[in-house]
């Protein structure tokens, strides 16, 4: 299997249709509610991916489908569209515009192709394997890191890990020059155009990753899960973004601390 031309296009019509929902409701009125997993949910989340879903059923009716918010429709293609319509919803609630539509295709459980938009500031990356990684139709690089001590480091919220991830991620914040907190899926499309380093965080379900991992590596990074596997459909979510890939054996020394 691999990625076409017709579903590079077909996503970049998701994230349009996505997109076309979200604004309208970005620092306005938004229906916020909380879910049985305490996470909030806007009219913004449920209905971007509606109009997703629905747009994928019309036009590849033998693909799965994945959704945060409506779950899985399964499909006989080998084939799974991966939808997050709000990754950051915490981020959208509070009028910051650093929140992101993920779109991923998976392939027989590989990541193939990935989008990160972010609707309200017209940001677009887009990734799939065999491709470089463009942002608004441009190619767009990560940058080196010649040690780890220079790198830039982000994640979403150090509560979000257990306590002994915590102790990992709390060695390796020691061992950068910087850290940066909050961003969710914004922080990947940072790596991908070389504004930041390094990203490590836990707990992300398949919505969460699947779209990233084709725009960091598209772009020259890489991504992997704690003990350096490639991340796939079958990957339990603690997950590392290298811009320079040289910079990963660091990273996961750094990691393997937890506990210690």
């Amino acid at each position: 299997m691999r990625v076409t031309q017709t579903d590079r296009d077909f996503a970049n019509q998701l994230a349009d249709a996505a997109g076309a929902v979200i604004r309208p409701y970005f620092r306005a009125s938004h229906g916020l509610e909380t879910k049985d997993d305490a996470s909030p949910v806007t009219l913004a989340d449920r209905e971007a991916e509606a109009v997703m879903r629905k747009l994928i059923e019309a036009r590849f009716p033998d693909d799965a489908i994945i959704g945060e918010e409506y779950g899985v429709r399964e499909g006989t293609s080998g084939r799974a569209w991966v939808l997050d319509p709000v990754d950051g919803t915490r981020s959208f609630i509070a009028g910051r515009p650093i929140f992101g539509t993920l779109i991923a295709l998976v392939m027989e459980g590989w990541p193939m192709l990935g989008v990160i938009d972010q609707p309200i500031l017209n940001e677009r990356w887009l990734g799939s394997v065999g491709q470089p990684t463009t942002l608004n139709g441009q190619p767009t690089t990560t940058r080196a890191c010649r040690e780890l001590k220079d790198a830039l480091l982000a994640t979403t919220s150090p509560a979000l890990f257990g306590d002994d991830q915590l102790h990992a991620f709390e060695h390796l914040d020691g061992a950068v020059r910087s850290t940066v907190l909050g961003g969710d899926c914004y922080n990947y499309g940072c790596v991908a155009s070389g504004w930041l380093d390094v990203v490590v965080e836990s707990g992300l379900k398949i919505h969460d990753f699947a779209a990233l991992v084709p725009v960091v590596e598209g772009a020259g990074g890489r991504m992997c899960d704690w003990q350096g596997d490639p991340l796939t459909a079958d990957s339990i979510g603690e997950v590392v973004a290298a811009g320079d890939p040289a910079r990963i054996e660091d990273i996961l020394e750094a990691l393997a601390c937890r506990g210690h």
